[in-house]
């Protein structure tokens, strides 16, 4: 089979999986199966229920889904086994701030690895400096670029949960300084964490809503911050959180304790500021050495060199 055969093969392929995928999405002229309109209201109390929905389960494409989903879930779970476990990939998800679920986030990155997979398999029949390559840079290539795009999805959400959790600790000394303020104008802790999630905006902000969310349908205050606390994993927030448990079980006053962590925060914000320096100092001397120095000897000598030709 020629280049151009193998290449009209793969497009008409991904034409007919493309257009089947869109049939599919077409909405359905017959009236839904009473199954099919049952099963999701009864999950929690029906293991049948929940067997039937996971069978018809159509992720992340319809067509595909619907006919390999065994095998994806089992890829899935293979995938886990081998990148880590369940806890780690929750901690990621909830420091992102992302409502997909483990297996939704696990199935995003198969996909990643499967795209990769088959852009390196393209590569291949396309490519002529590709296809010249030895036969095992061939058979490799696809495999290599498909570990890539799922390791690259991986490092993505390493990524987007690291930049969140600096943006909750940058955003915790002036939420705490809020409260502190609200508590101190005679305030009780509910309407403070309530003002201060109504009225501000930020990534702090939005979990203490849902903080005052949980508060509203039953869950105890310190319960739902301990939640919240643990579901973050940062440590500035976890020492704040207990400080405030604390003195709500104590009975002390909140205000100073609050003010006391806003100003931690803040030693702690500097502290770490002035390590991100220290460990970049080096790098910093990059343009002072590269860029200012040679343009302060350039403008130092240009001159002279210019004078003395133009004398002789």
């Amino acid at each position: 089979m020629s280049t151009s055969q193998a290449l009209a093969v793969l497009c008409g392929a991904m034409l007919g999986i493309g257009l089947w995928s869109l049939v599919s999405l077409t909405p359905r002229l017959s009236r839904p199966r009473l199954a099919d309109r049952v099963a999701p209201y009864v999950l929690d109390v029906s293991a049948e229920a929940r067997l039937y929905v996971g069978r018809t389960s159509t992720d992340p494409i319809p067509v595909l889904g619907a006919l390999f989903a065994p095998l994806f879930n089992r890829a899935t779970a293979m995938l886990s086994a081998v990148l880590g476990g369940r806890e780690t990939v929750t901690i990621r998800l909830h420091q992102s701030g992302s409502t997909k679920s483990v297996q939704e986030s696990r199935s995003e990155q198969l996909l990643w690895a499967l795209i990769g997979c088959a852009g390196g398999l393209l590569a291949v029949v396309t490519v002529p400096q590709v296809g010249d390559a030895p036969l095992v840079a061939r058979v490799l290539l696809p495999f290599l670029v498909g570990i890539g795009g799922g390791y690259a999805r991986d490092i993505a959400l390493q990524s987007a949960a690291k930049a969140r959790m600096l943006r909750i600790e940058s955003e915790l000394p002036t939420v705490l300084e809020f409260l502190t303020l609200s508590l101190a104008a005679g305030e009780g802790i509910l309407d403070s964490l309530r003002r201060v999630s109504s009225s501000s905006s930020g990534e702090l902000s939005g979990e203490l809503s849902g903080v005052m969310t949980e508060v509203r349908l039953g869950v105890p205050l310190a319960d739902s911050l301990q939640r919240m606390s643990q579901r973050l994993q940062l440590p500035s927030l976890t020492r704040c959180v207990d400080q405030i448990t604390n003195a709500l079980e104590r009975g002390s006053p909140l205000a100073e304790v609050l003010r006391a962590q806003a100003q931690d925060a803040r030693e702690e914000t500097k502290r770490r500021l002035l390590e991100t320096v220290g460990k970049k100092e080096v790098a910093m001397l990059v343009p002072l050495v590269f860029l200012i120095l040679p343009l302060t000897v350039v403008f130092a000598i240009f001159p002279g060199i210019f004078v003395l030709q133009a004398g002789f």
